[in-house]
């Protein structure tokens, strides 16, 4: 009989305004560049709070939202964070299997609250413990420029954390722990969460249950030390704790504070974490295995999907954001099939290709989320990619 397996992630959870074909090169753009790290200005591909971005910009971020935007609607409101999207995605793969995700945290008593509320009851994610505090909800406007990178394309964050200020460990419960698979994504926009990882990691540990954290970009952090490496919890105790970490190629130099991907990879693996993914927009993937949990890989790398390439040439309305957050929906996905299969140790490699056609497939629509119209749709439409991954690397092989 195949194992039930349980998923909780606690993390970034909040409301995404997507405005499509916005230029980062145009002049009006220009003036709201970061000139220095840590400064409050836009980066693409990087976030900012909303209030350091005011004081960057002496306006009212409204004011200058109408002039980037040129006063138009979003594209699209969605539910977005890095925990909650690839939980989502997760269980939108797993719709077959006898698995619960479950996602904890808080939102606000206001209308972004309220939708998402009625949003989330609308996927195979649990959101019993997700509740409507006090404060108004966090939310994200993401300004995406499709034409940025050579044609890549690329985003900017303009954060409101909200309410996950006031989300602590206390109210993650000792249900939290009784999982197989604990997540903690994006915990940097929860920060309470995020300053007690060290310890919450520990007690996963001590539970039994397999520790993913993936990662998004700290500013708070940034901005208090631009000249250090982030911390992640309160020491780097926190990585020996860490079956598996995800984090993308900024992410992974300014938490390691080193200045390639080899030296990044190189400090994960000395402070004790399992395994290590780090992607890189459309460039490979990296991957590392000690060999406890996975099968073992000192160092290799895989490709993006050239069939998600191919179609991206011929144009495709969609955009880059949270491709990162899928490509963590696609490696739970994997890691809870690999569980219940039974194998000895997990292939980290079979992981990854999930993750990869996973996060691919996110450019063929606007936002993180996919709202299914039917149980098993998205798989459906994603299983080809996955055929023609297997078949692209066995052919570089």
């Amino acid at each position: 009989m195949t194992k039930k397996i349980t998923v909780s992630g606690v993390g970034c959870c909040l409301v995404d305004r997507l405005y499509s074909n916005i230029s980062f090169t145009s002049e009006s753009f220009s003036v709201y560049l970061s000139t220095e790290r840590g400064d409050g200005g836009l980066t693409p591909g990087k976030l900012v709070f909303m209030e350091e971005f005011e004081r960057f910009a002496g306006r009212d971020f409204l004011d200058v939202q109408k002039e980037l935007t040129q006063g138009k609607q979003p594209d699209k409101i969605n539910i977005g964070g890095p925990s909650i999207v690839a939980l989502i995605h997760a269980a939108q793969m797993l719709e077959s299997a006898d698995c619960t995700c479950r996602f904890y945290g808080c939102g606000g008593k206001d209308d972004d609250g309220e939708f998402l509320l009625s949003a989330l009851s609308k996927t195979p994610v649990n959101i019993e413990n997700y509740k409507l505090a006090g404060k108004m909800t966090s939310s994200t406007v993401v300004l995406s420029d499709p034409q940025f990178d050579h044609g890549h394309g690329e985003r900017i964050f303009i954060n409101s954390i909200g309410a996950a200020w006031d989300f602590s460990p206390e109210e993650l419960g000792e249900e939290f722990f009784n999982s197989d698979i604990v997540v903690f994504g994006g915990t940097a926009l929860v920060p309470t969460i995020h300053d007690n990882l060290t310890q919450l990691l520990e007690r996963a540990k001590s539970k039994g249950c397999f520790t993913l954290v993936n990662t998004v970009y700290d500013f708070r952090n940034e901005k208090e030390n631009p000249a250090q490496k982030w911390p992640l919890g309160k020491s780097d105790d926190s990585y020996q704790n860490i079956d598996l970490l995800i984090t993308d190629f900024e992410e992974a130099l300014r938490l390691s504070g080193k200045l390639s991907l080899n030296e990044a990879m190189q400090f994960f693996s000395g402070k004790g974490a399992k395994a290590v993914l780090i992607t890189n927009g459309s460039n490979l993937v990296q991957l590392f295995s000690d060999g406890s949990l996975f099968q073992k890989i000192n160092q290799a790398e895989m490709p993006v999907s050239a069939a998600v390439s191919e179609e991206l040439k011929k144009g495709h309305s969609g955009d880059t954001t949270g491709c990162g957050d899928n490509f963590v929906g696609g490696v739970i996905a994997s890691l809870v099939t690999q569980l219940q299969s039974g194998v000895n140790k997990l292939d980290l490699k079979e992981a990854c290709i999930w993750g990869i056609i996973s996060g691919g497939y996110t450019c063929f629509y606007v936002g993180g989320t996919f709202m299914e119209q039917c149980s098993g749709e998205k798989l459906k439409l994603i299983q080809p990619y996955y055929d023609h991954y297997k078949n692209q690397i066995g052919n570089e092989e």
